[in-house]
């Protein structure tokens, strides 16, 4: 693997004939192990962005690679996961086939899936429901099945679209805290699409602020790379938290003005 998971070279998205110019200009690099979020207004092209690295979206113009790789043999390859705001299990599976699912697909021998599935949803702390099915869990568990079967085939790059949007806010933090243990555990990168401030300076090591559309990188604040094992309520009631969520927010009014200057133009 390369030093970075993915780096993106002066990416652009045009939708509908050119009707819509949904990124402009997007150049990023993601290193291994590392915790990138995406945030910006509703229709900055976050998702977009995060699609085109996944090789679900083509880009207009620029180089999208994952690993060295194109974005296409990266997904052919398997060399990341993805997660989305819904969990996308299927219902007639138990718990246990939803996170063995990327396995069977792959041929995996079904001893070895097993193995995987028990050493995954343990990671999760669902071991005990590994033969229920998804109707029988609250959302925050759905979740966590989700992301333990994105991380199935051991992927060294996490795609994730806002996953815990639709939890309560006990639950979205406490689903912060795991998905910063089994990322930490895994050492693999992640690229986190998010609208939530606290909730992007919370997890990442780096917080990409994006303008509205066409989405440009406005700016790029560095959260300092907080310890994962550290205590959650601590970090954040920390001075160094409450100023990094002061400069995301700045930047995200600032994009927002600068851009709302180019329309006016």
């Amino acid at each position: 693997m390369t030093a970075h998971a993915v780096d993106l070279g002066h990416v652009g998205k045009i939708f509908a004939a050119g009707a819509v110019t949904a990124l402009a200009d997007i150049t990023l690099t993601v290193g291994a192990g590392e915790f990138v979020s995406l945030i910006g207004p509703s229709g900055c092209g976050k998702s977009t962005l995060l699609r085109i690295v996944a090789d679900l979206e083509q880009p207009t113009s620029g180089t999208v690679a994952v690993h060295g790789k194109t974005a296409r043999q990266a997904r052919l390859d398997q060399d990341y996961g993805i997660a989305f705001q819904q969990a996308g299990l299927l219902d007639w599976r138990t718990v246990q086939e939803n996170v063995e699912l990327p396995l069977q697909l792959h041929r995996v021998p079904k001893v070895e899936r097993r193995a995987r599935s028990a050493e995954l949803l343990a990671m999760a702390g669902l071991s005990e429901f590994a033969r229920r099915y998804p109707a029988e869990l609250s959302g925050g568990m759905q979740q966590r099945v989700a992301i333990a079967r994105a991380l199935a085939r051991e992927p060294s790059l996490l795609l994730m679209d806002e996953p815990f949007g639709a939890l309560d806010e006990m639950t979205r933090e406490r689903m912060q805290g795991e998905l910063l243990r089994i990322a930490g555990e895994t050492a693999a990168a992640v690229v986190f699409v998010t609208h939530s401030i606290p909730e992007a300076v919370f997890l990442s090591d780096r917080v990409v602020v994006m303008s509205p559309r066409p989405g440009r990188i406005s700016a790029v604040v560095d959260t300092g790379g907080r310890r994962r094992d550290a205590d959650g309520d601590e970090i954040r009631s920390s001075t160094a938290f409450f100023d990094a969520v002061a400069q995301v927010r700045a930047a995200l009014h600032g994009g927002v003005r600068a851009a709302a200057g180019r329309e006016a133009r």
